[in-house]
Parts: C-alpha cells; structure tokens; sequence
C-alpha cells in the first residue's frame, strides 16, 4: 500500500520552461502573455479551472473611473488592453470597465489563444526543490516544472511559503511601522451597524451565548497586531430577465438560525441592501459593502496558511450561508412581504458559472500571505502629502487603503464590526516598488511575486485591485526576463534597465496629479 502510494505521488510529466508562474489570476495572467510575448518558454500552472482571476468570477466593476476621482490614468501596458478588448467584445472603441464574466472569460481565452499560451489547470503545488537560494524545481499533483525563474502570483503565497520566504498573515501594530491605521481598530465608524441590534440569543441574556455570525471574542487593545484577515464573500452574478434567470434554492443544510440576525436588523429599524443591475444586459456584482452583508466576517482567518482541502471546506461553508441567505430573504415568512417582494424579482444568472450551478466557483480573496523582504510599503508611501517616495516604481497603486471588517463582536451589549479602514482625505496614487517584489537575496533569488508584495496590511489594501495585479504581473514577468538575460538573481537586476522596458511597453509607473479631496467614501 505504501509503495502504490509513493507512485501515485511521483508526477507523470516533467516539464522544462524558461518561467514557471503559479496561479491563476489576473497577473499570472498577463506574466504569462508577457513572457510568451518575450519569445521565451512559459509554464503557467492554475489551481484553478478558470483562469483570469476575480473578473471571471463575478467581479464585474472594475473599480476605474467609478467615484469622484479618475485614476484610469494609471492603466496601460496589459492592463489597458485587456480593458480594451472587452470593449472590442462589447463592440466598442474605447476601454469597458464594466462587463460580464462569461465575457471576460471568453476575451481571457482568446487572448491566451493568439498568445499561445496554455494553462496548466487544476494543479497543486506539493514541493519546491532548491538548491541554496535557488529554485531548480517544483511539482505539483500532476508533474514537474524546471525553469530559470519563478512567480508567485497567487493570492495566498503559496510557492513563496514552500520556497522559505519570510510571509506575514493579518495586522501589524502600528507601533512597528509608525501607522495609524493598522492593527485593533477602537474607531468604526464605516460600514458599522446603522441600527443596535442585541446578540444574545436570548435577548438581554448574555450567559444564553451569541446569535450565528458574531465571534465570542474582546476588543484588544487598540493598534495592536493580530492575525485577522479581512472578510471574503461571493461576487454575486444575479439578474431579474426571467429568460435567464435561475431561482435561489433552499440549500439541503439550510439552517433558519444562521440569519436571525437579519431578522433583529430587520426590527430595530434597518434598511438591508438590495442588488442593483450595475453590469451589461441587467446583471449585478454584488461587492457586499453593507454593514449587514454576505461579508462572513472572521470565519476565513485560517484560510491563508490552510490546506487545499481546508479552503475547500471554507469555501463551501460561505457558499451555504449565501445560498441560504438569499432563499431566506426570498421566502422566508418572517422577512416584511415589502422585502421578499424585492428579492422575488432576482435569481442566478442561468448563462453564468454553468459548470458550479450558477455560482461563482471562487471566493473573493482579499487576503492572504504577504511578504516580508528588506523593503516594505507601509501607510506613509500611500499618503497624498509629505509621503515617503518610491525610488523604483513598476506600477501606480491608485486607490485607497481599503481591508474590509475582519470580525464581528459585541460591544457595549450590542453587535460590532471591527476593521474597516476605507476613504478620509490621507491617501493618493503611489508607485508599487520593485523591491516590494522580491524576497531576501538570502532566502531565494529566482522567485518574486506580484500579488503578494512585501507591504503593511494597510498599504496592502491599497493595491489589492484586478487591474494593479495586472500591473504587477507584467512587471514582475519582465523583470524575470531581465534577470534571466544578465544570469544575475532578480535583485541583482538593474531598475533602469526595467523602467525603460515596462515604459516601452506602455507601463505606467509614475502619476504627478493631485488627487480630489472628497469625504464620501466609494464601495468596495
């Protein structure tokens, strides 16, 4: 038995290319058409089916060109094509920054085609073999990959993790870095609960123990570190056209208790959110930015450093909850007719997700490992005055520091979002550094990341965009390339020498324009 086990565990295929990338998302997306582009070999290997990142996966508002301010003046280079393309699928002239999934997978495909590029999908990475400091392999469940350099462009750090980067999970104390805004937060003001709603089970009744969805946990002290992430949820695809719509169904393991507190908002006066047809042809992307949303606030803190079989279970564990709570809102009696009326209206959009029942097959992951390297973004680089500047910029981060609620608690006898850091008048655009990029020379130096960057908790929120990691991802591919041509460790290569190749190739990574002060605050 032990020996069948060992050949199982031997991968079928061995596979040489010049740039191994693992991860499926929008920027081993464009690193891939980056190198392939270069003429040179790709191995581009995706746990996933589905590749392209959150845009195949519900994430419809591209968050461009959507608030007071306009910071489309940060795309180009891949990023400003793929938005391109979608308007070219949409027949227009100009970029879309607002569209379908089924669509984004279909631009995504075709791109991938014409670049001859061929995801290996449905692959998990299971060992890095190294030699010093160097990467000579790795093997997924389904072969091994040999290759010169190495990326990292999964959400998580997976490969930065097995390679023996230095990662972070959570909240810094602001103490470390000199912040304000990072660690415990004692002010919550955005996106708090509108209305007091008790959490006891029986009301009043502390010792009756919590309502489903509220952690039994104290505040802290406040800007101390922790290892809370921030909230994940569906991007919901859903439509009121009955030709394609697909009604919620009442999940097997629907539990009624899970959404009492849905009922308790409900009867202290709240007002629950309402989809809202903000995608082509009448569909939504649901972000869940409410105080009382599909956000499952601290139930996905272990999700970074699990198993794959552990953010499975996670994964499922939101989706029956949302699956629930939409019938719930649907038909459930004790919900106002008014409210069930409104969501009648809704279903799942049939022409969506049409292999995972119409749902998204990914959750929205807006947090995971970070890096930890000799540089790292912090708060002040995101500032709009007197910011600390960044010497080597490889992409424009232009949006505000923005991590959702990492939990809900009770305070002063009543239910508490604590986390939430979005808007105030603090933050501009700034340079994403090449050095955020790449770990320590002395833990490996043909590996770095475009999604995992060596920055704060807080300045990581600024950057955490589908269009930024398209940024990063060409960077980090083209600073790969580089290395490979002077066969010197990618922190050895000269930044000139890649400033002059992303700016070349249409790059953006320098912006000299103010940005307008507003105090209303944009949703994500």
């Amino acid at each position: 038995m032990r020996f069948a086990w060992l050949l199982l565990a031997i991968p079928a295929f061995a596979i040489d290319a010049d740039v191994c990338i693992y991860g499926g998302t929008s920027a081993g997306l464009t690193a891939a058409i980056t190198v392939a582009r270069a003429g040179r070999s790709v191995a581009w290997i995706a746990p996933e089916k589905h590749v392209g990142g959150m845009s195949v996966e519900g994430l419809g508002s591209s968050d461009i060109n959507n608030h007071w301010f306009r910071n489309d003046h940060a795309l180009g280079g891949l990023a400003l094509d793929f938005y391109r393309r979608i308007g070219k699928a949409y027949g227009k002239q100009e970029p879309v920054y607002k569209f379908e999934s089924k669509v984004a997978e279909a631009v995504i495909e075709a791109w991938l085609r014409e670049s001859h590029v061929a995801p290996q999908r449905e692959q998990t990475l299971i060992r890095v073999d190294k030699r010093g400091a160097q990467i000579r392999s790795i093997v997924t469940n389904r072969a091994s990959f040999t290759c010169a350099q190495y990326i990292d462009a999964t959400i998580e750090g997976d490969l930065l993790a097995m390679a023996g980067v230095r990662t972070v999970v959570g909240r810094e104390t602001n103490r470390e870095y000199n912040e304000t805004r990072n660690g415990i937060r004692h002010t919550n003001t955005y996106r708090q609960f509108e209305v007091r709603v008790d959490p006891y089970k029986t009301p009043g009744d502390p010792k009756s123990g919590l309502i489903a969805t509220i952690q039994d946990e104290t505040l802290g002290e406040e800007g101390a570190a922790d290892n809370r992430i921030q909230g994940f949820c569906f991007r919901l695809c859903l439509t009121k056209n009955a030709d394609n719509r697909a009604p919620f169904a009442k999940p097997a393991d629907f539990d009624r208790a899970n959404y009492e507190i849905y009922l308790r908002y409900i009867a202290a006066g709240g007002k629950l959110w309402q989809p809202t047809a903000n995608l082509p042809n009448g569909k939504t992307d649901m972000g869940s930015w409410h105080d009382l949303s599909l956000n499952l606030y601290g139930t996905n803190h272990a999700w970074p450093n699990a198993t794959p079989q552990a953010r499975a279970a996670i994964l499922q564990f939101h989706r029956n909850f949302s699956e629930g709570l939409l019938w719930f809102l649907s038909n459930d009696p004790a919900v106002p007719e008014s409210i069930r009326a409104q969501w009648r209206q809704w279903g799942l959009c049939a022409d969506e997700f049409k292999d995972n029942g119409n749902w998204p097959r990914q959750l929205y992951v807006r947090d995971g490992r970070r890096m930890k390297s000799d540089f790292v973004l912090t708060e002040d680089h995101t500032r709009r005055i007197n910011a600390t500047p960044v010497e080597d910029p490889v992409a424009v981060a232009y949006w505000p520091p923005d991590v959702h609620h990492v939990r809900r608690i009770v305070r002063d006898g009543a239910v508490y979002n604590e986390g939430f850091v979005f808007g105030g008048e603090e933050w501009g655009p700034f340079g994403v550094a090449w050095r955020a990029l790449l770990p320590r020379e002395s833990e490996v130096t043909n590996l770095l990341t475009p999604t995992c960057p060596s920055a704060t908790h807080i300045a990581y929120g600024a950057i955490r965009l589908e269009w930024t990691f398209m940024a990063l991802g060409e960077s980090a591919a083209m600073g790969s390339l580089l290395a490979m041509e002077a066969k010197k460790p990618l922190q050895q290569v000269d930044y000139n020498l890649l400033r002059a190749r992303l700016l070349k190739e249409g790059q953006v990574i320098a912006l000299n324009l103010p940005t307008p002060k507003s105090t209303d605050a944009p949703q994500r």
